[in-house]
Order: structure tokens, then sequence, then C-alpha cells
């Protein structure tokens, strides 16, 4: 039981460690030049939102592992052995899968930075800085390590029969969000780049909704990820009832 709490607690410590400090990197912090025009990319904002979320399981697990450690020295001081014993709440004290909902958001949310950049962005040597820099730790840690453990989080800790099929759709929210607000920024003057094909300025941070150089192609491609969104909300669903 306290193995399996302890595990949970050095993966998570683990993977807060690393995926701040590739979110870290990738603005500058650790270099000379601090670079905050790089928050204004999705990549960012969803490390951003799975760092919040380990921050949470992280704290969580502290407390249900100091927890567990009081219940056994309790229990063997008094020679007694309980396996799996109830809390409070109802919930076994080796349970260490908590926000199930909202992992499973932050989980889509990341995956898809994962599938956009090394599917539609990569290959085009796509940057969010004046370098390339993909096999960087910074770009490994935000693109690649940050979406895998998110997953594997999900996977190894999260109990199932928690998912509601409104949770399908709420996947959909910060990316939607993040639409709005980065085409209203540009909409408004604000600049990523400056073309270096025709020297003109880049209003939009991704090809596939550069509303001044694709048109209402951009309709198409932010339509396409939407329903890619709400495909995989939906197998996420379907495996959550399954496995229950």
């Amino acid at each position: 039981m306290i193995n399996k709490i302890k595990f949970a607690l050095i993966f998570r410590i683990c993977s807060l460690l690393i995926i701040t400090s590739g979110f870290l990197s990738m603005t500058g912090v650790f270099s000379e030049s601090l670079n905050l025009g790089t928050l204004m990319f999705y990549t960012l904002q969803s490390n951003i939102l799975v760092i919040v979320l380990f921050v949470m399981l992280t704290i969580r697990t502290f407390l249900r592992y100091r927890e567990s450690i009081k219940t056994t020295e309790y229990n063997g001081n008094n020679n007694i052995h309980h396996k799996n014993i109830p809390d409070e709440a109802g919930i076994k004290t080796d349970n260490v899968g908590y926000y199930t909902r909202f992992e499973m958001v932050c989980s889509i949310n990341i995956m898809l930075t994962f599938l956009v950049y090394w599917i539609m962005l990569a290959p085009m040597l796509f940057t969010m800085t004046d370098e390339f820099p993909m096999w960087t730790y910074a770009n490994l840690s935000v693109h690649g390590f940050a979406p895998i453990l998110c997953l594997l989080d999900y996977i190894l800790f999260t109990k199932r029969g928690h998912i509601k099929y409104r949770d399908v759709y709420a996947v959909c929210i910060f990316p939607l969000t993040y639409l709005i607000g980065t085409s209203i920024a540009g909409l408004l003057g604000y600049v990523y780049f400056i073309s270096a094909d025709d020297g003109l300025p880049i209003r939009f941070p991704y090809f596939f909704y550069d509303f001044d150089r694709i048109g209402m192609l951009a309709f198409a491609y932010i339509g396409a990820l939407f329903v890619f969104l709400l495909i995989i909300g939906h197998v996420y669903y379907w495996v959550d009832k399954r496995k229950k």
C-alpha cells in the first residue's frame, strides 16, 4: 500500500520537476535572454495547465503518503494489520487517482500539443524562437516529455468510472479559449514574427489558422482539430466505462 503511494509520489515529483524545468528553459529563464513571447503559443499555455495539474497531484499524494505512514505506525503499535483501510471519505488508502476528470482534460489538451507539433509543425521546421531548437531539452520537454508524462500518470493512477459524458466536450474549452484569445490579439495587431519570405508581420501563431495567409481555409483546419479532440474525448470516455 505505502509502496504504491510512494511510487506515485516519486513519479509526480519527478514529472513536475521535468515539466517545470522544460517550461522555464523554453521561456529563457535559465539563459541570458528572457523570451516571454513564447507564452503566447499553445504549447506553453498547455504546459502551464499540466504544471498546475501536477502541483495539485503532488500535494494531494504527499498528504496521502503522510497519512498512510501514520496509519501504518498506529496499526503497528497496536499489532493490527489492515489492508486497504477505507478513509473518512470511503476511499481506500492506496488510491492515488485524484482529479480524474480534470486530468483527462489536461491529458488530451497536452496530447494535442504533442501530435500537432510532431505531425504538422516539426516537418516544417516550425520554431517559437529565432533559432530552431528541435533537439534541445526545452523543446523536447514541452513537446514530448510533458504530454507523455501526463498520459502515463493518467494510465497508471487514475480510477476508472469517474468521467462524465459532458467531460468529452469540456476538452474543447481550453483550446477554444486559446483560439479566441490569440485571434483577437492578432486582429488587434500582435505580431509573432516577421516573415522571411515577404517581410510582412505574422499575426497568428500557427499556419493552420493564419487568416492573413490561408484565409477561409483556416476554418477547415480549426474544425478538423476540434473534431479530432472530440473523437479522442469519446475514446477516453468509452475506455473509462469499459474499464470500470
